[in-house]
This record gives C-alpha cells, sequence and structure tokens, in this order.
C-alpha cells in the first residue's frame, strides 16, 4: 500500500462524506471544488489497494483499483469544466451514487458486529441451500478474529471493540468457518466480500439517488437486491462443491477452489453484473444517460454530433 490503511480509511470516509455534501448541495454554485476534493480522496482510497492486489497476483482487482485514480482526476477535470445542464445532472448523480454506494459499505465494513451480522446471515443461508439440496450436510463453525500481528481469537473471546475497529486487523477481519454436520473440517472460510454486500450496495446506491419517480427507485431496488442475493448463494454453494468434488486438482499451481474463487467466479460475476446493468438501463434509462453523459464530461467517449437534414 502506498498510504497507511487507517490513512487511506480516513481518506476515503472524508471523501465520501464530501461527495454526499455537494450531491445535497447540488443545486447551490460553488459546491464544485467540494466535489472535487471528495473526487480525489475516494480515487486515492481505492488506488491504495492496487499494490496489495498485485502482490497478491489478482489482476482484475489491480486493474480496478489502479483505475480509480485516473477516474477520480477525469471526473475533477469534468467538475471545473463548463458543461450542460444535463451534464451537470449526470455529475451530481455520481457524487450522490458514490457517497451511498461507498459510505454504508465502510460503515458495515468497519463496525465489527454488521461484518460479522452480514457473514453470519450470508453463510447460514448458503449452509442451508447445500443442505436443502442434499450436496452437502454444512453448518457454520466458528467466527474468528484476525489482527495485523498474525493472532487470531474467537469472537467470543476477543475483548476488542466490537462496536467500532480501533484495532489493527489483517485483509480479512472477521471469518466463520464452514464445517461439516459431524464435525469435519471443510477448509474454507467465509469473510465479508463473500457476502456480495458490496455489489447490492453499489445498484442500491446509483438507483436511490435517480431524481425519478419513488416508486420506480423502489421497483429497480427490489428487482436488483434479490437477485445478486440468490446468484451469490449460487457462486458460494458452486465453490463449495468444486472444492469438495474435485479436491486434489491442481492446474498452473492452483487448486480447484483457488481457480474458481479467483478466476471463475469473478467472471461469471461480472458477465452477470453486465447483464444486470442492461436490465437497469431498461427499467432506468436514465441511469444510462448518466453514465453516456459522465464518460463523455470526462473526455472519455465522444460526444455525438447531430446533423439536420
Amino acid at each position: 500500500m502506498f498510504l497507511s490503511k487507517e490513512v487511506a480509511t480516513m481518506a476515503g470516509a472524508l471523501g465520501m462524506v464530501l461527495l454526499a455534501i455537494s450531491w445535497h448541495k447540488r443545486r447551490n454554485e460553488g459546491v464544485s471544488r467540494l466535489a472535487q476534493a471528495g473526487w480525489i480522496l475516494v480515487g486515492l482510497y481505492f488506488f491504495n489497494d492496487s499494490r496489495y492486489y498485485f502482490e497478491i497476483n489478482d489482476l482484475v482487482l489491480t486493474i480496478m483499483t489502479a483505475l480509480a485514480l485516473p477516474i477520480a482526476v477525469a471526473l475533477v477535470i469534468a467538475e471545473a469544466r463548463s458543461l450542460t445542464e444535463r451534464d451537470r445532472a449526470a455529475l451530481n448523480w455520481a457524487r450522490g451514487c458514490v457517497a451511498y454506494a461507498g459510505g454504508p459499505y465502510l460503515l458495515v465494513a468497519h463496525i465489527p458486529w454488521l461484518s460479522v451480522l452480514a457473514i453470519w446471515f450470508v453463510a447460514s443461508q448458503v449452509a442451508m441451500f447445500l443442505s436443502f439440496t442434499g450436496t452437502a450436510d454444512i453448518k457454520l463453525g466458528n467466527t474468528y478474529v484476525n489482527t495485523d500481528d498474525g493472532r487470531q481469537y474467537l469472537w467470543e473471546e476477543w475483548d476488542g471493540n466490537k462496536w467500532f475497529m480501533t484495532d489493527g486487523f489483517a485483509e480479512h477481519p472477521f471469518q466463520t468457518e464452514l464445517i461439516m454436520a459431524d464435525g469435519g473440517f471443510i477448509g474454507i472460510n467465509f469473510v465479508l466480500a463473500c457476502t456480495a454486500l458490496q455489489s447490492m450496495i453499489v445498484f442500491v446506491g446509483a438507483i436511490s439517488v435517480l431524481d425519478v419517480e419513488r416508486k420506480r427507485r423502489i421497483r429497480a431496488i427490489l428487482f436488483t437486491g434479490p437477485i445478486i442475493h440468490i446468484l451469490n448463494l449460487f457462486r458460494n454453494a458452486g465453490l463449495i462443491w468444486m472444492h469438495r468434488s474435485y479436491e486434489g486438482w491442481e492446474y498452473l499451481g492452483l487448486s480447484m477452489f483457488e481457480f474458481g474463487h479467483s478466476y471463475a467466479s469473478r467472471v461469471v460475476s461480472l458477465f452477470a453484473m453486465f447483464i444486470m446493468a442492461i436490465a437497469m438501463f431498461e427499467l432506468l434509462p436514465e441511469l444510462h444517460r448518466h453514465i453516456l453523459r459522465l464518460l463523455e464530461s470526462a473526455g472519455l467517449r465522444k460526444k455525438k454530433q447531430r446533423t439536420n437534414l
């Protein structure tokens, strides 16, 4: 990491607060400077993780996080330009989207109780799904807390602050192990990243700040949230099934679980998100227009020239 995790997190949180303020005051002049500072801070927050993902050979997340800062700079430039009313509406939407998608996730990620409850909620449903289908009789095991000094504690015995992260933690601070009903170990632990909370919050944030009728927003949220959750249950159940069914399989030094988790499932997830986005564009064409105008405002897409006959 280029910055310490604590500094980067505080920068990201401050950036999202500035973006939220600029969204709420979007009809006032002079808030663009607040938004510009917010874009840079949020871009630094995500960009800061690119080095870590590069070191662990995660190509997908390396590229995505490395692009965060250039995109943030492009948005800063767009904020400074003389834009049309529609361009400004798209930028205002982007401010609210990032603030109300990233903000809630940071809150969950930094309140231990919320992180653990999210893990238990999804992991228990994966276990029930596998048991119901007869694939495997699985239940939740112990939940552990991992600190940055390499130590591991049982959640029940950990004496740290369970309402806000004040200590140093490992990459995955909290994890719940999945075990067989007879107590046998599977070798898979459930962490916050397995809950698909990030994907759901991104869609909810993008939809909730649109200037459209409330009914349309609610309809779109009820469409996307449950579908992402169900797809994620299938994803996690599939990874567990592959891990147990193809134990010992290896390709280029990767086990079946590592290959499925790091590559196959991510390709499938990105494709599913692409399909979901297309469906959302049909339900909310304003969302599509905002994204295209953002690309044009940032100079990442050439504006179409209208011709008169």
